[in-house]
């Protein structure tokens, strides 16, 4: 397992895999036993790993609950991420959800107490909750810094522009800067290519790409069976609901074939080379329920594909750009004086 640095934010340094303790607990009736999650987290420590994403909306707590108990031994080697917005009651209240710092605040101090730690290295905003204005997030997060209770901030499944504005207002007021943003990202989802992603690269951020997988898609085992997230969690799921989805995971499973490896090794395998052509760090999520899936995620180090196998599935999980993007492309001939070919472009988009 390598490291990477979290952004050009953060001197965060963490490993090329972040382990998802999502499934962790099994409040939802989905997920590891807590046996079984400690076995996962001890060999993905003994792999090299680091980075621990969870949440405190994960079975209610007690994802964050475990995952405390077994950093506990060696707290400052990890570092821990964590989320707050859906809060961690099974009953939702109008007063313990959202993003004000009334609810902020208070899910830290819970948060702290579950995973029995001082301070938090990476706090996410779990989702925007459309009435908070970014002034109070910012602010409330810039307070929870200066009291050493977190250490670096982050925003999750955040459209690009709410981004942009947040790093901007942090940079203009001298608050606790945006680190890293956490959004949905594999082969049959890349919508991020059209504007976070991008913006990522250019701000200098970090990525927390979550579900490299697709829900299980990606593997090919619902063309077999329902079995898996499709089933017992029906939650962060794909289906072959349109052609270019049927189309993604028939390349996915021929190169497979092709280079004598698992699916999964190569749905992962392109993420990485994903990341490794980016200007940003892009760390992946995994989330295995047991020791046999994580041991296919962590093969997935081992694999490197070929500039023909990773163009072809580049090529079938392409997103259409849309506007105003199609039209930029279009122009750079005229704007880049006469022959675009010729101008060498920067690694990182021009903000």
């Amino acid at each position: 397992m390598r490291y990477t640095t979290f952004g050009h934010r953060t001197g965060l340094r963490v490993s090329e895999y972040a382990l998802g303790t999502a499934n962790f607990g099994t409040r939802w009736g989905a997920g590891a036993e807590p046996d079984e999650a400690r076995r996962i987290f001890d060999r993905f420590a003994e792999a090299g790993g680091n980075f621990l994403d969870t949440a405190d909306a994960y079975q209610f707590g007690q994802s964050e609950e475990l995952t405390g108990k077994f950093v506990s031994a060696d707290r400052d080697h990890f570092v821990l991420a964590t989320k707050f917005t859906l809060g961690a009651a099974p009953q939702p209240g109008i007063s313990t959800t959202g993003n004000s710092r009334k609810n902020m605040v208070a899910s830290v101090e819970a948060g702290l107490k579950r995973l029995g730690t001082d301070y938090i290295d990476l706090l996410w905003v779990h989702f925007p909750d459309q009435l908070t204005p970014m002034e109070e997030i910012l602010r409330g997060l810039d307070d929870l810094v200066s009291s050493g209770k977190i250490h670096h901030v982050g925003l999750s499944n955040f459209p690009a522009w709410r981004v942009s504005r947040a790093v901007t207002l942090a940079d203009l007021k001298n608050w606790a800067p945006i680190v890293g943003i956490q959004y949905e990202y594999s082969l049959v989802e890349r919508s991020a290519d059209r504007e976070l992603l991008p913006m990522t690269e250019s701000l200098g951020l970090g990525a927390a790409l979550w579900s490299p997988l697709g829900g299980g898609l990606l593997t090919g085992k619902y063309r077999r069976s329902s079995e898996g997230r499709l089933s017992d969690l029906g939650a962060v799921i794909h289906t072959e609901s349109t052609d270019q989805k049927t189309a993604v995971v028939d390349t996915v499973l021929a190169v497979a074939e092709e280079a004598g490896v698992t699916p999964v090794q190569v749905s992962v395998a392109w993420v990485r080379e994903r990341a490794a052509r980016s200007a940003a760090s892009l760390v992946p999520i995994i989330g295995p329920r047991d020791l046999a899936q994580l041991d296919g995620y962590l093969s997935a180090l081992d694999v490197q594909l070929t500039p023909e196998q990773f163009a072809r599935l580049s090529d079938a999980s392409a997103v259409p750009l849309g506007v105003p993007h199609e039209g930029i492309a279009a122009s750079l001939n005229g704007v880049q004086g006469g022959d675009a070919a010729r101008v060498v472009a920067p690694a990182a988009p021009v903000a």
